[in-house]
Order: structure tokens, then sequence, then C-alpha cells
């Protein structure tokens, strides 16, 4: 299925909040709706975002009463500036807004071919999403060995994305081939995507997943249970830095300790050429009480502070490759990917 998509004037998409509990598709028919669930994570991942976000400037095309162009790009532009403030650290978001914006400026005509360029646009990035997913599922699954162990970490499956995946598109690829694949899932904890979304996703492809704990990782990679480590990230550097799920950096460390290979898999979009290294990119912090409750359970007493950074950054020396759907390359070389 897909997570999100478009329908009538509205975006429509899956409410990642309720899951693995309840499957419900909600409907969002205001930019504002939109950047809601965008900062509630009831839509998340990189290239979700990104697609959302596209999305988010055709609705405030589609539902737009502007009678004519100026007007409409004016409130366009307002749209991609509410849709910027959501998230900071997830590069897809802004290429998104800035790719719709950028048709929506230079197309000629009057406010109908303007709505008309932008729906088509949101449209083709959503499009594009899947086949680049597919793309790099068939890079990355040779990476896999017949009847390999993949830890992963936060969910970078077809929930994080239009459909299909990025790191769980590569092991979907890997059992489509014939591959016996299992998959170890961290809990991912505070939001715990791992344990709600990844174990999901995956139980319904009928793919083998064992759920721990994040503090589990180093045990079960000493123990041998791990032959390697794929993971997403919403935005990668110039030099090959990648940030990602808040304990991703983590996991590196003991990969490398334990001489597990650790690949991140991403869309050439998540790849930020402008950031020249980690130390530059925005690191989102949320709210306390992501932290200081689970299942609506206090765990922290009242008054202790709380640090709640939803991403880390993986240093490039610790990253083995980047799968992409242009190819697999060391973080080194990630300017080759864009010599075409």
């Amino acid at each position: 299925m897909r997570t999100l998509e478009l329908r009538g004037k509205s975006l429509v998409l899956i409410d990642q909040t309720l899951l693995p509990e309840k499957l419900k598709f909600i409907r969002c028919d205001s930019v504002d709706s939109i950047a809601r669930a965008i900062k509630e994570m009831k839509v998340r991942g990189a290239p979700a975002l990104g697609v959302a976000a596209a999305m988010a400037l055709a609705v405030a095309a589609l539902n737009s009463k502007a009678k004519n162009k100026d007007v409409l790009l004016r409130e366009l532009n307002r749209a991609a500036r509410k849709i910027h403030r959501t998230r900071p650290t997830a590069v897809n978001l802004f290429v998104g807004v800035d790719r719709v914006l950028k048709v929506a400026l230079k197309t000629k005509g009057g406010v109908y071919e303007v709505t008309k360029a932008v729906v088509m646009e949101a449209q083709k990035i959503a499009e594009e999403d899947i086949r680049t997913n597919k793309n790099m599922g068939k890079n990355g699954a040779r990476l896999i060995k017949d009847g390999a162990t993949v830890l992963t970490h936060c969910n970078a499956g077809a929930l994080a994305c239009v459909d299909y995946g990025t790191a769980l598109g590569v092991i979907r690829a890997a059992r489509d081939r014939g591959k016996h694949v299992k998959v170890i899932a961290t809990e991912t904890r505070p939001l715990c995507q791992g344990a709600r979304l990844t174990a999901w996703e995956l139980k319904r492809d009928g793919i083998p997943v064992t759920v721990i704990t994040d503090n589990m990782v180093g045990h079960v990679m000493k123990q041998g249970l791990v032959d390697l480590v794929l993971v997403g990230s919403d935005r990668i550097a110039a030099n090959g830095d990648a940030a990602n799920k808040i304990g991703t950096y983590t996991i590196a460390v003991l990969a490398r300790q334990h001489r597990v290979p650790f690949y991140v898999v991403v869309p050439t979009t998540s790849i930020d050429m402008d950031t020249p290294t980690g130390g530059k990119i925005q690191i989102e912090h949320r709210k306390p009480r992501e932290v200081e409750f689970i299942g609506g359970k206090r765990l922290v007493p009242k008054g202790v502070k709380v640090l709640n950074p939803a991403f880390d950054v993986t240093p490039a020396h610790l990253i083995t490759a980047i799968v992409t759907e242009r190819g697999v390359v060391e973080p080194s070389k990630l300017k080759s990917l864009f010599k075409r």
C-alpha cells in the first residue's frame, strides 16, 4: 500500500502514530493540516517527508481561491515557508518544496496552468520515489548473502517512503531474489519506530524479524548474530557524514568494534552537497514528553531535565558504503554519483 497519495484536493496518508494497533488513513485538506501531520510524525521518514512537502503545495494550489497567478504564487510561497519550518534535519523535505515551487514560478499562463503544473510535479516526485527505492533495492541486494541476518535501526521501509522503502527495500529485494534473510530491528526509543513500524512491515511481508531494545545491540553483535547493518538517513553531508535517527552513531561504533559492515541506504536526494560536514547539519530536538512518558505512563520524575535530540550524525569513516539508486559508493566518493 502507499503511505501517502493525492486524492482529489486532499493528501491522504497513514497515521503512523497509531501503528501497529490500528491502520488508519487520514485526510489532510490544507497546508496547515499537512504541516501538523509532519510535526506530529503522523507521516515521517525522509523520502516520505519530501513527497508530503511537495503534495502540500499541490493541496494549496488545488484549494486556492486565487483569481490571478501572482496571488497564487504568493500563497504557494507562504505554504513553502510553513512546511520549511516543520522539521529541519531531513533535506528531502526542502528538496520537495523547492522543486515544486520552482516549477510554479517558471510556468507560463494563469492560475489553471500553474495549478496543473504543481500537481503534476508533486505526483511526479511520488512516482520517482517508488522507482528510486526499487533501484536502490536492486543495487543493495547483492550486499546480502543468502541466510544473512541484517540489523536495522528506526524505520526505513515503505512507511518512510511512498512505497517499498530504502533500507528495508534492500531487504525486500534480496528476499525477492530468493535469498533467505532475517532481520533484527532495534526498538528505537523514544518513539519506538523499529518496534512499532519496522516489525509491522516485515511481519506483513513474511520476513522473519526479531525486536531488541537499543541497548542490546552490542551484545547481539558480540554473539555473532549480526552479519551487516542497514540504515537509512535523513541527510548526508558532502563528506559522507550521515544524520539518522538518534542511536545510529552508537550502532556504527559497535559495528566497527565487531567488524560488522555498516551500510547507509538513501536516494541521492538525501545527499546534500551544499552541507560540507555532518557538523553543519541542524539536529532537530523534540519535546521532552516523548522521553518522559511511554504508553501514557510517566517514566521520568517531574522536574528532571530531559534531552531529546531526534537525530545523531555518524562520521563517514564508520560507514562501509552508501547505497543509492545510482550505485553503491564509499562515503569519500559521493561526488562520483553526480558526474552525469
